[in-house]
């Protein structure tokens, strides 16, 4: 599977928000995840290995899960070629913002 099918599953992206914030271990990953079994979760983190998304280390009786950033490249080279048009979209959203905000303080002083 590549990294674009295996992120399109809300949970592995909720899985790789967690290991953004540092490794773990297969339990405390699962923990976070109620509703779904031990197994589901294992699944989803196999889908994040054979993606080459994360990286596990074998410690005694523990699969410790970290992110592996140069399996997200490919991602983040995607994303960069649109990102250059967000700062006009956003500069776009601020001028759309402070017109309502002005609208809405001039209804608040009418009588």
């Amino acid at each position: 599977m590549d990294a674009f099918s295996a992120v399109a599953d809300p949970t592995r992206r909720r899985i790789l928000d967690l290991l953004a914030r540092g490794s773990r271990n297969a339990g405390a990953l699962a923990a976070e995840f109620p509703n779904l079994t031990q197994p589901g979760v294992s699944r989803h983190l196999r889908v994040l290995r054979d993606a080459r998304l994360v990286d596990v280390t074998v410690r005694a009786q523990q699969r410790i899960y970290a992110l592996k950033p140069e399996g997200m490249a490919e991602l983040y080279e995607w994303v960069a070629k649109y990102q250059a048009m967000w700062p006009e979209t956003l500069d776009s959203l601020e001028r759309y913002l402070n017109a309502g905000a002005v609208r809405a303080a001039r209804k608040e002083k009418r009588p």
